[in-house]
């Protein structure tokens, strides 16, 4: 699988009608072969990514644990989540909202993530605070961009959990090897 390099925000496409063409049948193309990629083999690993993995990336891997669970795809996906300076614990006001999908991160426990273990991923999601820089070319590396709830408001916590379960179903759409929805 090759980088896709678009999900970067400092990636940006040409800005001429043609050449912004262009981009955009390449990227096409370039997600259809990481798809078929990844459908064609036999396990798909994903990676969420941030740095204390004490609220994001934690609801990200509750949601595809429950995804791959609901689709049955246990033996098809593996998960993995950490940190680059892990914190003590999951933020209370994640594992607060999170009740709410009756997912209970009260006891998980922020861990850190090696390069090597990230390297031998299929596709690692970061969630816009992450520093890290990978040297795989097999890696699809996408950064989400998500605020960090850290401190926030419920409400906007939630929002945040929302946007993050749109997220990892989507991902699942894409790496979903039995076809299911």
């Amino acid at each position: 699988m090759a980088l896709d390099l678009s999900s970067h925000d400092y990636y940006q496409p040409p800005s001429g009608a043609i050449e912004a063409y262009i981009f955009h049948i390449q990227a096409l193309k370039s997600a259809a072969a990481n798809l078929q990629s990844m459908s064609n083999d036999s396990s798909v690993t994903l990676a969420f990514v941030c740095v204390q993995n004490a609220g994001r990336s934690q609801m990200s891997t509750a949601f595809a644990e429950r995804e791959r669970e609901r689709r049955g795809l246990e033996d098809s996906v593996e998960i993995i989540t950490g940190g680059t300076h892990p914190a003590d614990s999951v933020h209370d006001e994640v594992v607060t909202v999170m009740q709410d999908h009756d997912l209970d991160l009260s006891d998980r426990t922020p861990r850190e993530v090696s390069t090597e273990e990230l390297e031998s991923c299929d596709v690692v999601a970061t969630m816009g605070c992450s520093t890290l820089e990978l040297d795989a070319e097999d890696v699809d590396v996408r950064d989400w961009a998500l605020e960090d709830p850290d401190g926030q408001n419920l409400d906007q916590v939630r929002a945040i959990r929302d946007d993050i379960e749109q997220r990892v179903k989507s991902l699942f759409d894409e790496v979903d090897t039995n076809g299911s929805q």
